[in-house]
C-alpha cells in the first residue's frame, strides 16, 4: 500500500511512522552505534520528539542526533558510518529484503557532509550502505550535482555482485521516484542500464525496471515500448520473467488505452458490441455498485476489459481506472463479466460527493460501453 511522507496509511489509527521508528527500532540503532563511544542517552533524545514528527523528520531527527556524536571531518565520519554497520542483507534471497529504515543514516549524512567536498568518499559510503538499506533517496541528489562523475559510478555498479547495488542504478535514477526529491537527468539517460538490468536474475531488480519503465511510459511511451520488444528479441531474459515485466512496465499506458502498449500485450482493437447493466440507479454512499457487462465479437478477441469511474464533484468531474478482467471472446458466443464495486465513505484517496456517476466500459483501450448512476448520502 502505497502512503505518504507523514507515514500515514492503513486505515484509522496506524502510523508507518511510529511503525518504523519506535523504542525498539531505535534502542536496536543506539546497540549498533555502542561500539563507537559517546551513544549513552542517544534513544532517550531521540524518542523525545518523536510525537511531534512525521516520518521523514524522523528519519532527519536521528541522522541529526548520530551526526552530534560522529567525528565532524567527513571522511573520518564516513569511516565511523562503515564501522557501526549491521552485516549485509542476504545475498541468498532474490526479492523483498528492503531492510530498515533506521539504516538511512549513512545516506542522510553522506548528503549533508560529503556532496560538495568529497564525493567520491560519499559515493563510497552510498555503496556499502545500500547493502542493508537502499539508497535511492540519497543517490539522487549526486545525481543533480555531480551528473557526469555519479553515472559513472552507476555503470560500474550495474555490473555488482550484489543485487542491492544493481537494484539502486534503476531505482535511483527513475524519473519521479516516490518521496524522492526530483532528479534532472534527461530520462532516456537511464535506458543504457535498463538495457542491462533487465536481464537481472533477481525479481528484486527486475521489478524496479518495471517500475521504471513505468514512469518512462509517461514521457517516451513509443520508446518504452521498443524498447520492450528490443528486449524481447535479444532474450537475453526468461520469456516468462519479461512478460511479467513487460505487462508490469506498462500497466499505466494500458490505462490510458495507448495502442502501442496494448498491441505489444496482444490485445489488438477490434470491433466488439458490449451491453451493459449497472444493478441499481440510485446507490448510497458505503454501498456496492454492481457492474455487468456482456460482450460480443465475429471473431476470436483476447480482451483486457478496464472500466472507469466517473465522479462527481464539487470542483467538476474526476475519473479513475480500474481493473475488470481479461479474457476471451469467441465468435457466436457472448462473454459476460461482473463486479461489485464498493463505493467507500471512508477511503483515504479520495472523498465521494452525492450526484450523477458514470461507468464507462473500456475493450483493449476503446470505450466500448457506459451508463450512468445517482449517488446519494447513506441514510438519505
Amino acid at each position: 500500500m502505497a502512503r505518504g511522507p507523514d507515514g500515514q496509511g492503513g486505515g484509522a489509527g496506524f502510523s508507518l511512522a511510529d511503525q518504523m521508528f519506535n523504542e525498539d527500532s531505535i534502542g536496536d540503532l543506539e546497540r549498533e552505534y555502542s561500539g563507537l563511544g559517546g551513544f549513552e542517552g542517544f534513544s532517550e533524545e531521540v524518542l523525545a520528539q518523536f510525537p511531534d514528527m512525521a516520518l521523514l523528520e524522523r528519519l532527519e531527527w536521528i541522522a541529526t542526533c548520530v551526526e552530534r556524536r560522529l567525528p565532524q571531518e567527513f571522511p573520518a565520519m564516513a569511516e565511523a558510518l562503515e564501522a557501526a554497520m549491521v552485516p549485509e542483507l542476504d545475498p541468498s534471497k532474490t526479492d523483498d529484503d528492503f531492510g530498515r529504515f533506521i539504516h538511512a543514516v549513512p545516506g542522510i549524512l553522506a548528503v549533508r557532509h560529503g556532496l560538495e567536498e568529497h564525493r567520491d568518499r560519499a559515493l563510497d559510503l552510498l555503496y556499502a550502505a545500500t547493502k542493508r538499506f537502499s539508497m535511492e533517496f540519497y543517490i539522487r541528489p549526486f545525481i543533480n550535482r555531480w551528473p557526469e562523475e555519479t553515472l559513472a559510478r552507476l555503470d560500474r555498479w550495474a555490473e555488482d555482485d550484489n543485487y542491492h547495488v544493481r537494484r539502486l542504478v534503476s531505482e535511483g535514477t527513475r524519473p519521479r521516484l516516490p518521496w524522492a526529491r526530483n532528479i534532472d537527468l534527461d530520462p532516456a539517460v537511464p535506458l543504457r542500464f535498463l538495457n542491462r538490468l533487465h536481464a537481472d536474475p533477481t525479481r528484486y531488480v527486475t521489478r524496479s525496471v518495471a517500475n521504471h519503465m513505468n514512469d518512462l511510459s509517461k514521457v517516451m511511451p513509443d520508446q518504452v515500448v521498443d524498447t520492450l520488444k528490443d528486449w524481447g528479441t535479444a532474450g537475453r531474459q526468461s520469456a516468462k520473467e519479461l512478460d511479467w515485466m513487460t505487462r508490469h512496465a506498462l500497466r499505466t499506458a494500458v490505462k490510458r488505452g495507448e495502442r502501442g502498449a496494448l498491441d505489444l500485450l496482444g490485445y489488438r482493437a477490434g470491433d466488439v458490441q458490449a451491453t451493459l447493466t449497472l444493478g441499481s440507479g440510485v446507490v448510497q454512499i458505503g454501498e456496492a455498485i454492481e457492474i455487468s457487462v456482456e460482450l460480443s465479437a465475429s471473431e476470436v478477441l483476447p480482451v483486457l476489459v478496464d472500466y472507469r469511474l466517473r465522479f462527481a464533484r464539487p470542483s467538476g468531474d474526476a475519473e479513475k481506472v480500474f481493473k475488470l478482467k481479461t479474457g476471451k471472446i469467441q465468435p457466436g458466443k457472448s462473454l459476460t463479466l461482473k463486479k461489485l464495486h464498493k463505493l467507500k465513505g471512508n477511503a483515504t484517496t479520495f472523498t465521494l460527493h452525492p450526484g450523477t456517476h458514470g461507468v464507462v466500459i473500456q475493450v483493449n483501450g476503446q470505450d466500448v460501453a457506459e451508463g450512468s448512476f445517482e449517488l446519494i448520502n447513506a441514510g438519505d
